[in-house]
Parts: structure tokens; sequence; C-alpha cells
């Protein structure tokens, strides 16, 4: 598994929201089968992406074939990434249900 820090200076979460919605996924809603767990939030000076992905390759396919190409027609900035391999985690049973 690998955890992903996307730094969007600039990027506002309207760009976000409509990128997610051109991919065909709705907030609350599931996300691509690689992708366990995503959160974006308002930052002071753009936005912040939070994922764990089942791996480097998983998130690297998404982001230039799904993720990419509405990014670029909707002109998001180009983001800063930051990796980390996951050693554990823990979920919530209300996630099961």
């Amino acid at each position: 598994m690998i955890g992903v820090i996307l730094d969007f200076p600039g990027g506002t979460l309207e760009q976000h929201d409509e990128a997610v919605k051109r991919m065909g996924f709705e907030p609350g809603g599931p996300a691509q089968p690689d992708c366990l767990f995503h959160w974006v939030a308002k930052t002071d000076t753009g936005i912040r992406v939070v994922d764990v992905w089942t791996s480097r390759d998983a998130f690297d396919r998404a982001l230039n074939q799904d993720f990419g190409p509405p990014a670029s027609d909707l002109q998001m900035p180009d983001p800063e990434i930051s990796f980390y391999d996951v050693h554990a985690y823990l979920r919530s049973p209300i996630s099961d249900g």
C-alpha cells in the first residue's frame, strides 16, 4: 500500500469536485477500485488531497489516465506529490456497512 499526499497550490475545491464528477464519481461515494481512501481539504495555498492506494502503479495509472485529462481541461495546477509506504492502518467498522 502507498499513501499519497498531493498539494495543488492555487487549486480550488470546485476544480477538484468537477474533475471527480467528470471521472464519473460522486463525493461520499465509491472510488476507483485500487483507491482505498480519498479526502480533500482547502489549505492556505490551495487544496490538499490525501489518498491510500493498493500500489504506486495503480496510483500512477489513475493519475495519468483518469484524473489527468479532466484536471488539465479544468486548468488545475500541477500537484506537488509525496509518497509514503503504509506500514499499518485501522478502519472503522462503519465502513463495512
